[in-house]
């Protein structure tokens, strides 16, 4: 393995695409993996993700950064919170969440299992 890599999200080595989701994978020859996720308007975990994985909340460990859009998240836990352009977030299992406004959600995830293992 080269001791540095360009990789590219616009050529992944995997995409799901659950209604409104895309999810484009790609894996480093390090054993890295991250994730693009593009949310479309009106997308919401529960109605667009959950009949895929069949669990009551997402259970995904989702660390990541919002480029554009905004996503509205709310923990089983009760706290909530929107996620916009520039934020870096950290979301524990149990959640749900959705996308607010008309705008695409566009968000990176780095928490290599849930970019392996999200929509899936």
């Amino acid at each position: 393995m080269a001791g540095v890599q360009a990789l590219d999200f616009d050529s992944p080595d995997e995409t799901r695409t659950p209604a409104k989701t895309k999810v484009d994978v790609i894996r480093t020859g390090g054993g890295a993996t991250a994730a693009r996720l593009t949310l479309e308007p009106g997308w919401k975990w529960s109605e667009c993700v959950k009949p895929v994985v069949g669990t009551d909340s997402c259970q995904a460990h989702h660390v990541g950064f919002i480029q554009s859009g905004t996503l509205h998240v709310i923990h089983e836990d009760g706290t909530e919170l929107e996620l916009g352009p520039g934020s870096t977030y950290e979301i524990l299992p149990g959640h749900d969440a959705w996308v607010v406004g008309d705008e695409t959600c566009l968000a990176f995830e780095f928490e290599p299992r849930a970019a392996e293992e999200y929509a899936r």
